[in-house]
């Protein structure tokens, strides 16, 4: 075997960091299907907080969710696209379950449900997207998590402000 073999099989066998041209490592592989899912469920989300919310700060929330999440899904999806990433066109199981729960509920128990739903997803989000643009080995990706940061880190503040009316 050629040096050049050897070290690429090793590198793969060590989970070195080394890589198809397009092709994501696992870990941003992961992130990737992930922040999809998840954006994908703040569009879902939103949308039935625009629909079944009592609160005007809670409708305007979801509002927010939409918009926000639509244009990142967007750009997520070219990022997929030029790694080869397919991603889900539905919602996954924990997060069909959660919009279940949330549509059987109305008037200030959805708002509260609802808010407390976005607190606990966004405190997640922020805490991966910080990670995912500090260490993430491609840098289409890091750049994606590095740009949506913000404006998840603005929903989190966003959704406990909402939320503290009810405390």
């Amino acid at each position: 075997m050629n040096k050049a073999l050897i070290f690429l099989f090793g590198a793969a066998v060590s989970g070195i960091g080394v890589y198809a041209k397009g092709k994501l490592a696992p870990a941003d592989s992961m992130f990737v299907r992930k922040a999809a899912e998840g954006g994908m469920a703040e569009v879902k989300l939103g949308q039935l907080a625009k629909d079944r919310g009592s609160n005007k700060a809670v409708k305007d929330f979801g509002d927010r969710m939409v918009r926000d999440h639509s244009k990142a899904n967007e750009e997520l999806k070219d990022v997929a696209s030029k790694k080869g990433i397919t991603l889900r066109d539905s919602m996954n199981a924990s997060n069909k379950a959660l919009y279940d729960r949330l549509s059987r509920l109305s008037g200030d128990a959805f708002d509260k449900a609802y808010m407390r739903a976005m607190i606990e997803d966004h405190q997640e989000e922020v805490s991966e997207f910080r990670r995912e643009s500090q260490s993430a080995k491609d840098p289409d990706v890091r750049q994606f998590a590095s740009k949506a940061l913000p404006t998840l880190e603005e929903h989190l503040r966003m959704a406990q402000n909402t939320s503290s009316q009810w405390r």
